[in-house]
């Protein structure tokens, strides 16, 4: 009997030793560079996952009108959430979202990088850190301010000084036809020039002062003038970062929703297409921003919002894909040359 018991007490002394090296080890190997590892891995996931998720979600709440109309959907013109006439097409919204977009683009890219040239580049360290703040200051102006401000004061500008011009001079060309009123397309696109202007200065600021100095001195060593050298030596160097700034600011504006559902005019249906500059016209977000709380949930109404929704998702990963495999090309050819 006493022998069992000494060889139990034996046997327990043996697994207390093995637990005690075994939990000794494990906690030597979450420790440092395992546990940093651990959790930016748990981190990385995660994002994977919200966004898969994010993805399955909004497609299982527009299959049903996927289901009803296909391809149609997408290449439809009508809009009718009437019950028993129910069409629904999503043609006019991605247009009209893809126009405005552009117009940002067309008119908020020059100004945003000539503002960061100038911080970057010219301007005296006096001026420079003030001005800085007061663009970045813009960033943080909700959408909303700039709605209202463009419903009760932009909107005027752009019906007096562009768009009347505009009917007047070259009334004949299709996308400048219409009657001049203030809630249009073409005000929908500038106001969105103005949002995104913060962003792109911002990030091209950081990017042209990243440039080293040799590049600039190079450029003026070979006799450069200043615009030379900051074209050659400054800008070539820069132009995947600049790439980047540009693709954050059509990021920000195919998804802009409450400014643009306030000065676009907020047109149904065929009338919708962006035919011309000065009609009314939507965007797949103001859509969404308008007809969400007023949608019937026992119709296909929510369904083909979501839809919307969807698309509008897809079209921005698109974007993004898009824009990394274009840096990427870029900075491969800046190794190569």
């Amino acid at each position: 009997m006493q022998h069992n018991d000494a060889q139990l007490s034996l046997n327990q002394k043996k697994k207390f030793v093995t637990t005690f090296f075994f939990l000794q080890h494990l906690k030597r190997s979450i420790k440092g560079d395992n546990l940093f590892i651990v959790v930016t891995a748990a981190a990385s996931s995660s994002i994977i996952i919200i966004m898969a998720l994010m993805i399955f979600k909004i497609y299982d709440g527009a299959a049903p009108v996927f289901e009803r109309f296909g391809v149609n959907f997408l290449t439809g013109l009508e809009w009718n959430p009437v019950e028993g006439m129910e069409a629904y097409g999503a043609l006019p919204y991605l247009l009209g979202t893809i126009t405005t977009s552009a117009i940002a683009l067309v008119v908020g890219v020059p100004i945003s990088l000539g503002v960061a040239i100038f911080l970057a580049e010219i301007a005296p360290s006096s001026i420079r850190a003030p001005l800085s703040y007061i663009i970045e200051l813009l960033a943080a102006v909700p959408s909303v301010i700039y709605g209202l401000w463009g419903v009760f004061v932009f909107r005027f500008w752009v019906r007096d000084l562009i768009e009347k011009p505009l009917s007047t001079y070259l009334g004949f060309v299709p996308i400048f036809s219409g009657t001049p009123y203030g809630l249009s397309i073409l005000s929908g696109g500038l106001i969105l020039s103005i949002m995104i202007i913060p962003t792109v200065s911002a990030v091209c600021r950081e990017v042209l002062l990243s440039v080293p100095a040799t590049q600039r001195d190079a450029a003026y060593s070979l006799g450069a003038t200043r615009w030379e050298a900051i074209r050659i030596g400054v800008l070539s160097y820069a132009r995947a970062g600049i790439i980047g700034a540009i693709i954050l600011g059509l990021g920000r504006a195919v998804g802009e929703t409450m400014a643009v559902t306030m000065v676009i005019g907020n047109a149904i249906g065929p009338s919708a297409l962006p035919t011309s500059l000065l009609k009314a016209g939507q965007t797949m977000a103001s859509l969404i921003a308008n007809e969400f709380n007023e949608a019937d949930p026992v119709s296909l109404h929510p369904s083909a919002l979501i839809g919307v929704g969807f698309i509008l998702l897809l079209s921005a990963l698109l974007i993004n894909v898009a824009a990394q495999i274009l840096i990427y090309r870029v900075r491969m050819k800046g190794v190569v040359e």
